[in-house]
């Protein structure tokens, strides 16, 4: 009996052992998954927001999500699709003339735009159903995983709600629509680099505080309102109103302005009110970050988290930086795009920091998942 027992003990280690790998090797197969998708919607990120600042993105007049993969391929096509475009109040009231050159730009920007959304949904859509029926997918994830896949599909309905917008009686998509499109765009980010960091190994490192995860969490969410107001500021082409730094015209605050009938709307409605409001954000932003920084390196000096905290500070001055050039160049495209892009990396590194505070998910076999 005693024989038989250990001879089931000395089997049993090895086969434990090749589960732990094999569960680790699945892990790291779906993690590069998820940062690969991670990194190609950062890159529709960028191409959408040069479809708006190239006023793009209302050359596409239908919702075709299926057909419209295939671009005009004749000039037939194309003299039809400028057709459709010159029945909308921004053509007949903004681009009244437009030859086909200039048409077939801006149809450009919006068919990429829409054409990288598609592949983003068989790039996360593919390799989840694989790893799904192929048992290498934790069953802690799946959930999450079709929630975000849902969001994305969402999202798709989203951008078409928004560019409906623009169709009928004015000349450009509404700033509110725009702003939630970049905010669903962010949501999904931020969740996709939650869930990658949760099955990545993690640092043995201890929280600096009690409180460190809840102060990281409050960075992601800080950043994420400063992608709210960003869209704002796109959506209204508040970046044109006031090109200096760090003053606004005569004073720090936009006061004449104001405008007294749109009352508490002026921070959602009013040009120099809301770069105003996206200024003092990101004030507010750094402050916070500062401050978790100092913390980090004060009670965990050289550890992983205190480093990652000062990576972070150095992303969101990086950050504040690029934004002010882009402002006092008078918003150039290629800045402007560097602004929203590094807004996007800026977030998915404080989850990424969030996520690592809060720990890992825990192997099946109840061992910790962390670096040696």
């Amino acid at each position: 009996m005693t024989a038989a027992t250990d001879l089931a003990d000395t089997v049993s280690v090895p086969a434990m052992a090749t589960g732990r790998d094999s569960e680790l090797r699945n892990r790291a197969q779906v993690r590069g998954w998820l940062y690969f998708t991670a990194l190609v919607l950062l890159v529709l990120v960028v191409v959408g927001g040069a479809t708006r600042l190239t006023d793009s993105g209302l050359s596409i007049t239908e919702w075709a999500p299926i057909h419209g993969v295939i671009p005009p391929l004749t000039e037939v096509q194309w003299q039809e699709e400028l057709e459709r475009y010159r029945q909308i109040p921004e053509y007949q009231l903004v681009n009244k003339g437009m030859s086909m050159a200039e048409f077939q730009f801006i149809y450009w920007w919006e068919w990429g735009h829409r054409f990288l959304a598609r592949t983003l949904g068989l790039v996360f859509a593919v390799p989840l159903a694989f790893f799904w029926l192929a048992g290498r997918l934790d069953r802690r994830l799946k959930w999450p995983l079709v929630g975000l896949l849902a969001l994305g599909g969402l999202q798709g309905f989203i951008g078409w709600w928004m560019v409906s917008s623009g169709l009928t009686e004015r000349v450009d998509v509404s700033h509110y629509r725009l702003a939630v499109h970049l905010c669903m765009a962010a949501l999904i980010l931020g969740g996709i680099v939650w869930v990658a960091r949760a099955i990545a190994p993690h640092a043995p490192d201890l929280k600096p505080t009690a409180n460190s995860s809840l102060w990281a969490g409050v960075i992601a969410g800080l950043v994420f309102v400063q992608i709210y107001l960003g869209a704002l500021v796109a959506g209204l082409d508040a970046g044109w109103v006031y090109n200096e730094w760090p003053m606004m015209g005569e004073g720090l605050f936009p006061t004449i302005m104001w405008e007294p009938t749109l009352g508490w709307r002026n921070w959602v409605e009013n040009p120099a009110i809301v770069q105003f409001a996206h200024r003092t954000g990101a004030y507010a932003l750094l402050l916070v970050v500062i401050a978790h920084a100092i913390s980090c390196w004060r009670w965990a000096p050289g550890s992983t988290h205190a480093r990652r905290a000062a990576t972070l500070l150095a992303l969101v001055v990086g950050q504040a930086l690029v934004g002010i050039v882009t402002l006092v160049m008078e918003v150039p495209l290629s800045w402007a795009l560097v602004h929203q892009g590094l807004a996007f990396f800026v977030l998915a590194f404080a989850v990424a920091h969030w996520r690592a505070m809060v720990g890992p998910i825990p192997l099946l076999d109840g061992r910790p998942h962390r670096h040696a």
